[in-house]
Protein backbone atom coordinates (compact mmCIF):
# COMPACT_ATOMS: atom_id res chain seq x y z
CA UNK A 1 0.00 0.00 0.00
CA UNK A 2 1.34 3.46 -0.96
CA UNK A 3 2.56 5.18 2.23
CA UNK A 4 1.16 8.54 1.03
CA UNK A 5 -2.29 6.98 0.72
CA UNK A 6 -2.05 5.42 4.17
CA UNK A 7 -0.97 8.75 5.63
CA UNK A 8 -3.95 10.47 3.98
CA UNK A 9 -6.34 7.91 5.47
CA UNK A 10 -4.60 8.20 8.84
CA UNK A 11 -5.22 11.96 8.80
CA UNK A 12 -8.91 11.25 8.38
CA UNK A 13 -8.97 8.67 11.18
CA UNK A 14 -7.26 11.12 13.52
CA UNK A 15 -9.78 13.77 12.52
CA UNK A 16 -12.57 11.35 13.44
CA UNK A 17 -11.13 10.88 16.93
CA UNK A 18 -10.68 14.63 17.38
CA UNK A 19 -14.15 15.63 16.14
CA UNK A 20 -16.49 12.92 17.42
CA UNK A 21 -19.21 15.39 18.35
CA UNK A 22 -19.23 16.99 14.90
CA UNK A 23 -21.34 15.91 11.96
CA UNK A 24 -18.47 14.89 9.69
CA UNK A 25 -19.50 14.36 6.07
CA UNK A 26 -17.79 12.47 3.28
CA UNK A 27 -16.90 15.84 1.77
CA UNK A 28 -15.25 16.91 5.03
CA UNK A 29 -13.22 13.71 5.22
CA UNK A 30 -12.24 13.85 1.54
CA UNK A 31 -10.92 17.40 2.03
CA UNK A 32 -8.85 16.22 5.01
CA UNK A 33 -7.41 13.44 2.87
CA UNK A 34 -6.98 15.85 -0.07
CA UNK A 35 -8.78 13.48 -2.45
CA UNK A 36 -11.93 13.77 -4.51
CA UNK A 37 -15.00 12.44 -2.67
CA UNK A 38 -15.36 9.36 -4.87
CA UNK A 39 -11.67 8.50 -4.94
CA UNK A 40 -11.47 8.98 -1.17
CA UNK A 41 -14.29 6.53 -0.41
CA UNK A 42 -12.64 3.79 -2.53
CA UNK A 43 -9.21 4.40 -1.02
CA UNK A 44 -10.47 4.49 2.57
CA UNK A 45 -12.28 1.17 2.15
CA UNK A 46 -9.22 -0.43 0.57
CA UNK A 47 -6.97 0.68 3.44
CA UNK A 48 -9.26 -0.03 6.42
CA UNK A 49 -11.72 -2.61 5.09
CA UNK A 50 -14.70 -0.40 6.00
CA UNK A 51 -16.46 2.55 4.41
CA UNK A 52 -15.65 5.95 5.96
CA UNK A 53 -19.14 6.19 7.48
CA UNK A 54 -18.92 2.71 8.99
CA UNK A 55 -15.47 3.40 10.43
CA UNK A 56 -16.64 6.70 11.93
CA UNK A 57 -19.60 4.97 13.56
CA UNK A 58 -17.25 2.39 15.08
CA UNK A 59 -14.94 5.09 16.45
CA UNK A 60 -17.93 6.87 18.01
CA UNK A 61 -19.22 3.73 19.66
CA UNK A 62 -15.77 2.84 20.98
CA UNK A 63 -15.56 6.26 22.64
CA UNK A 64 -19.06 5.72 24.04
CA UNK A 65 -17.84 2.47 25.63
CA UNK A 66 -14.99 4.35 27.28
CA UNK A 67 -17.26 7.12 28.59
CA UNK A 68 -19.81 4.64 29.94
CA UNK A 69 -17.11 2.76 31.81
CA UNK A 70 -15.10 5.70 33.12
CA UNK A 71 -17.53 8.60 33.70
CA UNK A 72 -20.90 9.28 35.31
CA UNK A 73 -22.27 11.09 32.25
CA UNK A 74 -25.82 10.14 31.33
CA UNK A 75 -26.47 8.02 28.26
CA UNK A 76 -28.07 11.06 26.63
CA UNK A 77 -25.00 13.22 27.28
CA UNK A 78 -22.70 10.51 25.95
CA UNK A 79 -24.76 10.06 22.81
CA UNK A 80 -24.42 13.79 22.07
CA UNK A 81 -20.69 13.78 22.83
CA UNK A 82 -20.08 11.07 20.24
CA UNK A 83 -22.12 12.73 17.52
CA UNK A 84 -25.65 11.32 17.83
CA UNK A 85 -28.56 13.76 17.86
CA UNK A 86 -31.00 10.96 18.79
CA UNK A 87 -30.38 8.95 21.95
CA UNK A 88 -32.72 6.27 20.58
CA UNK A 89 -30.58 5.81 17.46
CA UNK A 90 -27.44 5.77 19.58
CA UNK A 91 -28.82 3.14 21.96
CA UNK A 92 -30.00 0.93 19.10
CA UNK A 93 -26.66 1.05 17.30
CA UNK A 94 -24.70 0.55 20.50
CA UNK A 95 -26.76 -2.50 21.43
CA UNK A 96 -26.46 -4.14 18.01
CA UNK A 97 -22.68 -3.55 17.87
CA UNK A 98 -21.57 -4.12 21.47
CA UNK A 99 -24.06 -6.84 22.39
CA UNK A 100 -25.83 -5.08 25.27
CA UNK A 101 -27.54 -1.73 25.81
CA UNK A 102 -25.50 1.27 27.02
CA UNK A 103 -27.07 0.99 30.49
CA UNK A 104 -26.33 -2.72 30.72
CA UNK A 105 -22.78 -2.19 29.51
CA UNK A 106 -22.19 0.35 32.27
CA UNK A 107 -23.55 -2.12 34.83
CA UNK A 108 -21.25 -4.86 33.52
CA UNK A 109 -18.19 -2.62 33.71
CA UNK A 110 -18.99 -1.81 37.36
CA UNK A 111 -18.82 -5.50 38.28
CA UNK A 112 -15.74 -7.55 39.03
CA UNK A 113 -13.73 -8.26 35.86
CA UNK A 114 -14.55 -11.97 35.98
CA UNK A 115 -18.17 -11.41 34.94
CA UNK A 116 -19.60 -14.89 34.24
CA UNK A 117 -20.96 -15.82 30.86
CA UNK A 118 -24.71 -15.35 30.72
CA UNK A 119 -26.68 -17.12 27.98
CA UNK A 120 -29.47 -14.57 28.39
CA UNK A 121 -27.04 -11.79 27.43
CA UNK A 122 -25.44 -13.47 24.45
CA UNK A 123 -27.20 -16.23 22.57
CA UNK A 124 -25.81 -17.84 19.46
CA UNK A 125 -28.12 -17.39 16.47
CA UNK A 126 -29.87 -20.42 15.10
CA UNK A 127 -28.23 -21.74 11.96
CA UNK A 128 -29.17 -24.09 9.18
CA UNK A 129 -27.85 -27.59 8.47
CA UNK A 130 -24.26 -28.48 9.33
CA UNK A 131 -22.13 -27.50 6.36
CA UNK A 132 -18.50 -26.77 7.02
CA UNK A 133 -15.67 -26.95 9.53
CA UNK A 134 -13.09 -24.17 9.48
CA UNK A 135 -9.81 -25.00 11.16
CA UNK A 136 -6.24 -23.78 11.28
CA UNK A 137 -3.54 -22.29 13.49
CA UNK A 138 -3.44 -18.88 15.14
CA UNK A 139 -0.08 -17.25 15.85
CA UNK A 140 0.32 -14.30 18.20
CA UNK A 141 3.14 -12.18 19.66
CA UNK A 142 1.30 -12.55 23.00
CA UNK A 143 2.35 -16.17 23.33
CA UNK A 144 0.68 -17.07 26.62
CA UNK A 145 -2.51 -15.00 26.38
CA UNK A 146 -6.04 -16.20 25.48
CA UNK A 147 -7.14 -15.65 21.89
CA UNK A 148 -10.68 -14.91 20.75
CA UNK A 149 -11.49 -15.91 17.17
CA UNK A 150 -14.89 -15.51 15.54
CA UNK A 151 -16.60 -15.43 12.18
CA UNK A 152 -18.29 -12.13 11.29
CA UNK A 153 -20.12 -10.95 8.16
CA UNK A 154 -17.87 -7.85 7.93
CA UNK A 155 -14.31 -6.84 8.72
CA UNK A 156 -15.11 -5.60 12.20
CA UNK A 157 -15.66 -7.25 15.59
CA UNK A 158 -19.22 -6.16 16.30
CA UNK A 159 -22.55 -7.89 16.79
CA UNK A 160 -22.82 -11.63 17.13
CA UNK A 161 -20.16 -13.85 15.57
CA UNK A 162 -21.79 -16.67 13.64
CA UNK A 163 -19.28 -19.01 15.32
CA UNK A 164 -16.49 -18.33 17.79
CA UNK A 165 -13.84 -20.02 19.87
CA UNK A 166 -11.62 -18.91 22.76
CA UNK A 167 -8.20 -20.50 23.03
CA UNK A 168 -6.20 -20.45 26.29
CA UNK A 169 -3.20 -19.45 24.15
CA UNK A 170 -2.29 -19.28 20.43
CA UNK A 171 -2.45 -22.58 18.58
CA UNK A 172 -4.85 -24.81 16.64
CA UNK A 173 -8.53 -23.83 16.50
CA UNK A 174 -11.68 -25.43 15.11
CA UNK A 175 -14.99 -23.78 14.19
CA UNK A 176 -17.66 -26.35 13.42
CA UNK A 177 -21.13 -26.24 11.85
CA UNK A 178 -20.37 -23.07 9.89
CA UNK A 179 -23.37 -22.12 7.70
CA UNK A 180 -23.20 -21.02 4.09
CA UNK A 181 -22.10 -17.46 3.45
CA UNK A 182 -19.15 -15.09 3.26
CA UNK A 183 -17.36 -14.77 6.61
CA UNK A 184 -14.39 -12.85 7.97
CA UNK A 185 -12.29 -14.66 10.56
CA UNK A 186 -11.43 -12.03 13.18
CA UNK A 187 -9.12 -12.69 16.13
CA UNK A 188 -7.85 -10.73 19.11
CA UNK A 189 -5.50 -11.17 22.07
CA UNK A 190 -4.90 -8.67 24.90
CA UNK A 191 -1.70 -8.23 26.90
CA UNK A 192 -1.71 -8.96 30.65
CA UNK A 193 -3.12 -6.13 32.74
CA UNK A 194 -5.54 -4.89 30.10
CA UNK A 195 -9.08 -6.14 30.62
CA UNK A 196 -10.58 -4.27 27.69
CA UNK A 197 -9.15 -2.22 24.80
CA UNK A 198 -11.33 0.77 25.79
CA UNK A 199 -8.63 1.98 28.21
CA UNK A 200 -5.90 2.00 25.56
CA UNK A 201 -4.72 4.90 23.44
CA UNK A 202 -7.47 5.57 20.84
CA UNK A 203 -6.74 4.14 17.46
CA UNK A 204 -4.28 1.40 18.24
CA UNK A 205 -1.88 0.01 20.82
CA UNK A 206 0.61 -2.83 21.01
CA UNK A 207 -1.22 -4.20 24.07
CA UNK A 208 -3.93 -5.44 21.70
CA UNK A 209 -3.04 -7.83 18.88
CA UNK A 210 -5.51 -8.42 16.08
CA UNK A 211 -5.78 -10.39 12.86
CA UNK A 212 -8.17 -10.99 9.99
CA UNK A 213 -8.58 -13.63 7.30
CA UNK A 214 -11.18 -13.51 4.59
CA UNK A 215 -13.66 -13.34 3.26
CA UNK A 216 -14.01 -17.11 3.57
CA UNK A 217 -16.64 -18.49 1.22
CA UNK A 218 -18.70 -21.39 2.51
CA UNK A 219 -20.69 -23.08 -0.25
CA UNK A 220 -22.92 -26.17 -0.43
CA UNK A 221 -20.87 -29.35 -0.24
CA UNK A 222 -17.84 -27.71 1.39
CA UNK A 223 -16.66 -29.93 4.22
CA UNK A 224 -13.48 -28.35 5.57
CA UNK A 225 -11.69 -25.04 5.08
CA UNK A 226 -8.20 -24.26 6.37
CA UNK A 227 -7.45 -20.70 7.46
CA UNK A 228 -4.29 -19.84 9.40
CA UNK A 229 -4.03 -16.44 11.03
CA UNK A 230 -1.16 -14.33 12.42
CA UNK A 231 -1.97 -11.61 14.93
CA UNK A 232 -0.08 -8.30 15.02
CA UNK A 233 -0.22 -5.18 17.20
CA UNK A 234 -3.31 -3.09 16.56
CA UNK A 235 -2.76 -0.01 14.36
CA UNK A 236 -4.71 3.26 14.11
CA UNK A 237 -6.06 2.11 10.73
CA UNK A 238 -7.65 -1.01 12.24
CA UNK A 239 -11.38 -0.73 13.01
CA UNK A 240 -12.16 -0.60 16.76
CA UNK A 241 -13.27 -3.75 18.56
CA UNK A 242 -16.88 -3.05 19.52
CA UNK A 243 -18.24 -6.37 20.82
CA UNK A 244 -17.79 -6.50 24.60
CA UNK A 245 -15.76 -9.70 24.45
CA UNK A 246 -14.65 -10.01 28.06
CA UNK A 247 -18.06 -9.17 29.47
CA UNK A 248 -20.17 -11.35 27.18
CA UNK A 249 -17.91 -14.30 26.34
CA UNK A 250 -16.07 -16.68 28.69
CA UNK A 251 -12.30 -16.31 28.74
CA UNK A 252 -10.92 -18.42 31.61
CA UNK A 253 -11.68 -21.74 30.03
CA UNK A 254 -9.98 -24.22 27.69
CA UNK A 255 -10.87 -23.99 24.02
CA UNK A 256 -14.60 -23.39 23.80
CA UNK A 257 -16.44 -23.28 20.49
CA UNK A 258 -19.95 -22.05 19.70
Amino acid sequence: MDSAIEQAVLRVVRSMHENLGEQLTINDMARTAMFSKFHFSRVFQRVTGLSPGRFLSAVRLQEAKRLLASTSLTVTDISHRVGYSSVGTFSSRFTSSVGVSPTKYRQLKSLAPETPYDDALYEQPACGPVRTTIRGDIFSPLEDQPVFAGLFPDRIVEGRPIRYTILPKPGPYVLEDVPQGEWHLMAQAIAPGFQDPLDLVPGGDAAVCVGRHGPISVRPGTQTKVADLSLRPMRPLDPPVLLALRDLLPVNVPQLTH
